[in-house]
């Protein structure tokens, strides 16, 4: 479902269930939630929200860590 949905529409019903289903195969195929959002012309937080609503595990946040630095290989 590449369509782009009409910014601040609401997605009710069947549609909403489709969308949910394609919004969740693809971020559970590695997708991340910012390019979902801008692909589908709605917010992050709206993807968010429906990631959530269909019981998807959301990845931790990625970036670089603030732990200790890896022991350097010789």
């Amino acid at each position: 479902m590449a369509e782009t949905l009409k910014k601040g529409s609401r997605v009710t019903g069947a549609a909403r269930e489709k969308l949910a289903a394609d919004l969740k195969k693809k971020y559970e195929a590695g997708q991340s939630i910012r390019s979902l959002a801008e692909e589908t012309g709605r917010s992050y937080g709206f993807v968010h929200r429906m990631l959530s609503e269909s019981d998807v595990t959301l990845r931790g946040r990625g970036g670089a860590t603030r732990g200790k630095k890896a022991a350097p290989t010789p």
